[in-house]
């Protein structure tokens, strides 16, 4: 049954649609947790430590972090794999272009498949930089991360990166949400003006939440 869920366009489609609210529901806390940043140092490298230690003494330390990392790589894996071969189904049933000419989508639409690359590179970049330090600036310091986000805000190019990344995770959640619902059956003639708002909303609040750290470090709110 499993396999012939996965093989159907709608067992993808409904995949895509669990792993990204999956993700989603991640970036918003994340994103809270990121804003933690404006309250100091101490605040913002103690809310780190304790990502840590959430579940002990009954889970071992990192546990609980590592098994969110888990799901995340498996709702990220899931997503981008249903989505290129979806694509590749799409293509194949329409190897040619329409000969009358469809009315125009909306710019998050078209920027999808472009979207999606995007944050893929920026999630390697994201962890090579504050995760491990392979490629952060500065010098990383483990258990400093309010240092560590500081030094990466301080370049241009983290910066340009990073701001690059979240416009285009704002344009594929505020259409990404809307499919989601109209995928698992949430949407309706009602409820379509409430659930595009909703994807707006969030996509905007996303956005400016997560941009806000490196404007914060670039105009020395954050130092």
């Amino acid at each position: 049954m499993a396999r012939t869920v996965w093989d159907s366009s709608v067992g993808k489609k409904t995949v895509m649609a669990v792993s990204g609210l999956i993700m989603l529901g991640y970036l918003v806390v994340h994103m809270l947790g990121n804003l933690k940043i404006f309250f100091g140092a101490g605040e913002f490298n103690h809310y780190a430590h304790w990502l840590r230690t959430i579940g002990e003494p009954f889970l071992h330390y990192e546990w609980a972090l590592w098994l969110i990392r888990v799901v995340l790589v498996a709702a990220v894996v899931a997503h981008a794999v249903s989505a290129y071969q979806l694509s590749r189904r799409d293509l194949k049933a329409r190897p040619s272009k329409y000969v009358h000419t469809r009315r125009r989508a909306s710019y998050a639409t078209r920027t999808m498949r472009w979207g999606g690359i995007i944050l893929g590179l920026f999630i390697v970049w994201h962890i090579l930089d504050l995760t491990t330090g392979t490629v952060h600036s500065g010098g990383f310091q483990e258990g400093r991360p309010y240092q560590n986000v500081v030094d990466t805000f301080s370049t241009w190019y983290g910066n340009v990166i990073y701001i690059t990344a979240m416009l285009a995770l704002g344009l594929h959640v505020r259409h990404g949400f809307w499919a989601a619902a109209q995928t698992l059956g949430a949407g309706s003639r009602t409820r379509d003006r409430a659930l595009k708002t909703t994807a707006n909303v969030l996509a905007l609040l996303l956005t400016a939440g997560f941009i806000a750290v490196p404007v914060g470090v670039m105009t020395g709110v954050v130092s």
